[in-house]
């Protein structure tokens, strides 16, 4: 069975660093704090005893180890577990980094291509909480078109994007994001259930896309792919179809072409 996208992710990095040359003054202390750093791509709380197993070093080791992350807030410690989370100096990082490159100029040229495959409208969208935010798009020239949705906020649970990228998510993050059974119906398609929200994103997990017919626009039908840059954030490709132009076929060819492209794009994200 192939590991979820995160963990394999963080499996091939670590396989690139093993094949890469150390170097020849290595200090040990900075070295064992960045392995603590890079193993929170795997775990979301890491325990004294597991980092002293981890590191193979004292206790005592792991514990200055982890005072002088949490000093420089690049951890912090559950008050109620006692274990070791991410703080708020990795997010401050990441989020400088994402605002220094443009995703947008990136994936730009790969919403272009798929336009022109498909002469539909082509959606580049990142998930926020439990919403889609819509960064960028080609819009069809038919005239009977979808049109562009940069700009919109809209929810997750009504529109293929947003069933694509809670698929990446763990079943317990879903439910912090969804607690209440009932949801919003935005249509009369519209899944309005989050027992039904769970089915539909386990159904995405296996085939590797997302479809919506109306569940967010009357007449409008959507196939979507999501990806995550190495940083954690998650994205998606979206092509938007007015219903009466959306057929099975069309619909497997548009899932095929936005699996491979979110493929290509992965690993140039941040």
């Amino acid at each position: 069975m192939p590991q979820p996208w995160p963990r394999r992710r963080m499996a091939e990095n670590q396989q690139e660093r093993g094949r890469q040359k150390a170097p020849q003054y290595p200090i040990e202390s900075v070295d064992n704090a960045l392995r603590l750093l890079l193993w929170f791509g795997d775990h979301r709380q890491i325990r004294l005893t597991d980092a002293s197993s981890h590191l193979g070093v004292a206790s005592s080791t792991a514990h200055r180890l982890l005072a002088m992350l949490q000093y420089r807030e690049f951890v912090r410690q559950n008050p109620a577990t006692r274990a070791y989370e991410p703080g708020p100096a990795l997010s401050t990082i990441a989020s400088a980094i994402v605002r220094q490159v443009d995703v947008r100029t990136r994936v730009r040229p790969t919403l272009e291509r798929l336009n022109k495959e498909f002469g539909e409208t082509v959606h580049l969208g990142r998930l926020d909480a439990d919403t889609v935010n819509f960064l960028d798009a080609v819009e069809s020239s038919r005239a009977v078109r979808v049109s562009s949705r940069v700009g919109k906020v809209v929810p997750a649970h009504a529109t293929s994007s947003g069933k694509a990228m809670l698929s990446r998510l763990p079943p317990e993050d879903l439910r912090e994001l969804f607690p209440d059974e009932e949801l919003e119906a935005v249509t009369a398609n519209t899944i309005s259930t989050r027992t039904r929200l769970e089915q539909e994103v386990q159904r995405t997990r296996k085939r590797g896309y997302a479809t919506s017919q109306e569940e967010n626009e009357e007449g409008v039908a959507s196939v979507a792919v999501a990806l995550e840059s190495p940083s954690g954030t998650l994205y998606c490709l979206n092509v938007s179809v007015p219903t009466y132009r959306m057929t099975a076929t069309l619909r497997k060819e548009i899932a095929e072409s936005l699996k491979t492209a979110a493929e290509e794009l992965e690993t140039n994200l941040v």
